[in-house]
């Protein structure tokens, strides 16, 4: 299953980025002609209510919303891996401070903060990839600071700081390998979130909005003639099933893995 899993991902990733170099069709090209025709030779997947044809337009959806995903997952994983190393390190009343920001951020459901700071901006891809990471970096901090705080109790972490290395070396050096496992998990189960995410957002129309386009908003286009044209949202709701699918699976067996390693 991962091995599938990873080629999944792989098909997808060229499929988004260089499908278009071979399908020389303008995913925002009109076709009065072409109205909410289905899959065939000429339209691979078939084309939406505007003419447009579906399967460029998912490669260009396709590209938004993984840049989304990988980078939203990147910002939230680099603050959560910075953030809970130097709770361990500085401990006493940053710790505490930490404590209480994550437990303030962990008070409001995922799903209402999302949509409440969406609301308020004028979304774009960056934006988003602002916002879905601020409310996902919570559980990579506290995971990291668990895990931070174990390594702090280590013979030899414990002679650096008699010999008074400095806190930064420390973490870069010394933290930052052993917990190189631990994050990586934690990234990429954070892409198939940020993915969710951006998805939805985009569906409710809080996400990308025209001329941009991702696989959530080419998925909502689709929902007003799903009962006449079903491929319209079939695609690209297949296209966000394949990749999350694929980066749990992927995430779920690097934790095994590493918890295999641990038990040994």
């Amino acid at each position: 299953m991962f091995r599938l899993s990873v080629a999944l991902l792989a098909c997808i990733l060229v499929f988004s980025f260089l499908g278009s170099l071979f399908y020389g069709i303008d995913p925002s090209s009109l076709d009065k002609n072409a109205i909410l025709l289905p899959p065939s030779t000429i339209h691979w997947l078939g084309t939406d209510r505007l003419g447009r044809d579906l399967m460029a337009r998912i490669m260009e959806g396709g590209q938004v919303s993984l840049i989304i995903g990988f980078m939203s997952a990147l910002l939230a994983t680099f603050v959560g891996l910075l953030y809970g190393i130097s709770a361990t390190l500085l401990r006493g009343g940053f710790d505490k401070f930490f404590i209480i920001v994550v437990d303030l951020f962990l008070t409001f459901p995922t799903l209402f903060l999302l949509l409440t700071l969406a609301s308020y901006v004028n979304a774009s891809m960056w934006i988003l990839i602002l916002i879905i990471s601020m409310t996902g970096w919570m559980g990579t901090a506290r995971l990291i600071r668990s895990e931070s705080f174990a390594i702090a109790s280590k013979p030899f972490i414990r002679i650096l700081n008699i010999g008074h290395v400095h806190p930064l070396k420390i973490m870069m050096k010394y933290y930052t390998p052993l917990l190189a496992p631990i994050v990586l998990v934690s990234f990429t189960f954070g892409v198939g979130g940020a993915i969710l995410a951006e998805s939805g957002l985009s569906f409710l129309g809080l996400g990308i909005v025209a001329p941009q386009m991702s696989l959530g908003s080419i998925l909502s286009s689709g929902k007003e003639v799903i009962d006449i044209a079903w491929w319209v949202s079939f695609f690209p709701g297949l296209m966000i099933f394949i990749i999350t699918f694929s980066l749990m699976n992927i995430s779920n067996t690097l934790q095994t893995r590493l918890n295999q390693k641990e038990i040994r």
